[in-house]
């Protein structure tokens, strides 16, 4: 899942360590977050949609596996 935390946080002058203290993580999950190799819970996501004042679709995007679905969401 792509994401745009990174950019939203720069848009707000904000470091990792001050989005993961108010939404109530580390920064390593933020870290892991921004690099795509951790897809936060649902509450997490839009923490951070809220926290930004956007939808979660402004924050996240779902891109499937280049041979499509892989069926593990189901």
């Amino acid at each position: 899942m792509k994401n745009r935390i990174k950019v939203l946080r720069a848009e707000h002058n904000m470091t990792q360590e001050a989005l993961a203290d108010l939404i109530g993580v580390t920064r390593n999950t933020i870290i892991s977050i921004e690099k795509d190799r951790y897809c936060p819970s649902m509450k997490i996501g839009f923490r951070i949609a809220r926290l930004f004042g956007v939808g979660i679709e402004d924050v996240f995007a779902y891109e499937e596996d280049k041979d499509g679905p892989s069926g593990d969401d189901e």
